[in-house]
């Protein structure tokens, strides 16, 4: 038996023995009140009396209510008093003899015991329903710190096990050196930072990071959410921050790591709040204490990660609390291969598996993303009855993350799927002959996710801002859907496929009106801002501008749109042969890569799919109304 498992069967012995004697303690003390002596040869008292007064009773014994009868006859029976208060004058009138003993009496101790035994018994199920409910601990122990700590021997995680982002893992690996020789540091009077805090995107690996350094220390671990500080009592918070860094110097030296600290440390005093008073202030005030107040807390490090640092109290960040500022960004393409190789590991792998071309070909994934990529690939290979991860799975994974699940089942007519060809074959050559314009991964019709056509746009390298060129050649792309629309079939078949097209065009113009100074008009200035403080209460007016400023906006706006769109129609009409042989190859394999789309573009007749894969014969779908696509802001350029 394991020891978890002989815990559970102690305390489940001890619950039983603990109700058991509750309910036999009840049952007792419930017997010895209304119990009743059993009656032998009983009398009815009316023939008792009848008897009294027919001269057949020689004495009688009386103890309380009951009567010992003895007749002229010889019997010894027994019967109780009614409460006939005549009783005495009747065994007088017939000369009976009397004698009387009096009734057992119960000690005070038993009397009061039986007049408090309801509230006792009431007593104990609170205690025990208390413990049951606070795992153990009384109702006193509400203010205990939720922290959970992880010993040396349980922190397996070393920075071996941390790729993409070795800039961070540089940055922290002085508190390694700290916490295994801290004279190291203290005997140049070198403070180490009291905190750290790790900013960046979801999935990134900031709780693994933190999780390595307390490995490569060998230190103990104490990990906590945010969350976990605040209940429904006022003042529990405060008292669990207390309570956590008095036990972490207990095991100085030692991490304490607090996950997503922003649902604790956004700023103060904001609309919405109750002021000074409130529950998360009082907490964050308690932190701020502990972090850097009148007690010392040498040998305690706090890590926290959030992705919304902006929010954070500007108290929280000042020197002597957190320190250090951790960037943990999404990795590079030598990260996300680092990546993979680690995930890699865990899965039986083909000889044909190129990870360099995955990690090439997900720009913008985190690590998590990457992780995912690896776990679908194993899920398809096992759904395929296949031994180990081929190359062929890992596409398929990386697919399916980046565009969305096909859709097999969904029913399509001819006639609509042809429309959405040259839809999609609109977006692809405006997007191959506009100048900066990401590079065509791969178009299909193949209804996806939320979408019923797909054009995947994938950058070459890692990029980090985009010029105004670029910019426009994408605006020009989005719009070369709806033109090929209208120019083979007419203003009166034109579809709302384009309507989540034109929202982004529109996003992104007015953005490189308002935000990014790309209009000689408008100059470089920001005429909108966004508000940075979600959740706090704040509302964001964005910059007062007068109605004749907003007028031009508008008409800079506008003029971006129409220059890119009369871009992207001539850019067609030149190209009428490749949009009418790009459609075929779509009617034809329904999803084409970028062989393929070479070839048309170079007035080629396109090669097979490189799988071999004609899904020519598989069930049509039905056009809807509208063709959704992912969201602009997905890591690779999707239309």
């Amino acid at each position: 038996m394991k020891p978890g498992d002989k815990a559970i069967m102690k305390k489940y012995i001890l619950n039983t023995l603990l109700w058991s004697v509750v309910f036999t303690g009840a049952f007792l003390i419930y017997n010895r009140i209304n119990s009743t002596p059993p009656l032998q040869d009983s009398l009815a008292y009316s023939e008792f009396i009848a008897k009294v007064k027919g001269g057949q009773v020689d004495r009688v014994e009386i103890s309380g209510s009951m009567i010992k009868v003895r007749t002229s006859d010889g019997q010894n029976l027994q019967t109780y008093n009614p409460g006939d208060q005549h009783l005495i004058d009747d065994l007088l009138s017939a000369d009976v003899q009397i004698r009387t003993t009096p009734p057992p009496q119960q000690s005070t101790l038993m009397q009061i015991f039986i007049a408090w035994f309801p509230m006792l018994l009431l007593i104990v199920v609170w205690i025990v329903y208390m413990r049951r409910t606070q795992g153990g601990m009384g109702a006193n122990q509400f203010g205990k710190s939720k922290a959970k700590m992880l010993e040396e021997d349980k922190m397996t995680v070393k920075f071996a096990d941390v790729a993409g982002c070795e800039e961070a893992k540089e940055e922290v690996v002085e508190l390694v050196d700290f916490l295994k020789d801290p004279q190291k540091f203290q005997k140049l009077g070198g403070i180490i930072p009291r905190g750290i805090l790790m900013v960046g995107p979801p999935g990134t690996g900031k709780t693994l990071l933190a999780r390595a350094i307390a490995g490569e220390a060998g230190v103990k671990f104490f990990t906590i959410s945010g969350s976990d500080f605040v209940e429904m009592f006022v003042g529990v918070g405060a008292s669990r921050v207390r309570d956590m860094f008095a036990q972490a110097k207990e095991h100085a030296p030692c991490i304490i790591f607090i996950d997503e600290i922003d649902a604790v440390g956004r700023q103060r005093g904001g609309p919405g709040f109750s002021g000074g008073n409130d529950e998360r202030e009082q907490t964050l005030n308690q932190l701020l204490v502990e972090m850097d107040g009148f007690t010392g807390n040498e040998g305690v490090i706090v890590i926290a990660a959030t992705n919304r640092a902006d929010v954070l109290d500007k108290a929280l960040l000042r020197p002597g609390r957190f320190d250090r500022q951790v960037t943990v960004g999404l990795p590079d393409v030598k990260g996300r291969e680092q990546i993979l190789n680690v995930h890699i590991k865990k899965v039986p792998v083909g000889d044909d598996v190129e990870l360099k071309n995955i990690a090439r070909g997900t720009p913008g994934f985190s690590g998590a993303d990457l992780a995912n990529i690896i776990n679908e690939a194993a899920l398809l290979a096992a759904r395929s009855n296949k031994q180990k991860v081929g190359m062929n799975e890992l596409e398929k994974a990386k697919d399916k993350i980046l565009m969305g699940a096909e859709k097999h089942t969904m029913v399509m007519s001819e006639d609509d799927k042809r429309l959405t060809a040259y839809h999609e074959a609109g977006h692809c050559i405006v997007g191959e002959l506009s100048p900066d314009h990401d590079p065509v991964y791969k178009v299909s019709i193949m209804p996806r996710g939320r979408a019923l056509g797909i054009t995947m746009f994938l950058p070459e390298r890692d990029q980090y801002s985009a010029s105004k060129r670029k910019l426009e050649s994408q605006i020009a792309s989005l719009f070369g859907g709806r033109i090929a629309e209208l120019m083979i079939y007419g203003g009166d078949r034109v579809t709302t496929g384009a309507s989540n097209d034109i929202e982004r065009a529109t996003e992104l113009a007015r953005n490189m009106v308002t935000r990014w100074g790309f209009s000689d008009i408008m100059g470089p200035l920001v005429y909108g801002e966004e508000s940075g403080q979600p959740f706090m209460g704040y509302s964001s007016q964005g910059s007062k501008v007068s109605n004749s400023v907003q007028d031009k906006i508008d008409l800079e706006i506008r003029s971006v749109i129409d220059r890119n769109y009369q871009k992207a129609e001539q850019l067609l009409k030149d190209n009428i042969s490749i949009l009418h042989k790009m459609a075929d190859a779509l009617m034809k394999w329904e999803t084409i890569d970028k062989l393929q789309i070479d070839d048309l573009m170079a007035g080629k007749e396109p090669r097979p799919p490189s799988d071999s894969n004609d899904s020519s014969n598989k069930p049509d779908t039905p056009k809807q109304d509208t063709t959704i696509t992912p969201e602009f802001k997905k890591p690779a350029g999707q239309v």
